[in-house]
């Protein structure tokens, strides 16, 4: 499977996916249900994927007026850190209010779902390539690589 199709199946099934870990995460957390927890978990996850549409615009138009065009690793860790910030500051008074909680209690929901989800995508990538296969600029890549090598 490739391109488009490849693109709309891994995203389909990260948010199906990460929607039920993070409704699971936040009831079992909270002490509350997933009934409560599940539409918070869709609000999240529609705030996360916005958030991150515009900030990468944002990022981008700034990245355009810097001196060196390369991706360096502190750029990297700038933009992850800077995306994180942004989420934790939305998502931390909306946990709140939706949970009838602290924001203290609300930050440490927010802070176990930093931590997991992460793993979660990790995990998730690594399976999606094994039962999907690579992208195809990485199979011509290791044919060309093999071939050369081989």
């Amino acid at each position: 499977m490739q391109g488009t199709k490849r693109r709309v199946t891994y995203v389909f099934f990260y948010e199906v996916f990460s929607f039920f870990i993070c409704a699971l995460i936040l009831a079992a957390l909270s002490g509350t249900t997933i009934s409560h927890t599940g539409p918070l978990s869709i609000l999240i996850a529609v705030i996360a994927v916005t958030v991150n549409f515009f900030y990468n615009y944002v990022f981008e138009m700034w990245e355009k007026t810097q001196i060196s065009k390369t991706r360096t690793v502190w750029r990297r860790i700038a933009h992850a850190i800077g995306f994180q910030i942004i989420l934790v500051m939305i998502l931390i008074p909306l946990i709140a209010w939706w949970m009838q909680i602290s924001l203290l209690k609300a930050f440490l929901l927010d802070f176990s779902l930093m931590v997991i989800i992460p793993c979660y995508t990790f995990v998730y990538n690594y399976l999606f390539d094994h039962i999907f296969g690579l992208p195809s600029h990485l199979l011509e890549e290791n044919e060309l690589g093999s071939k050369v090598t081989g």
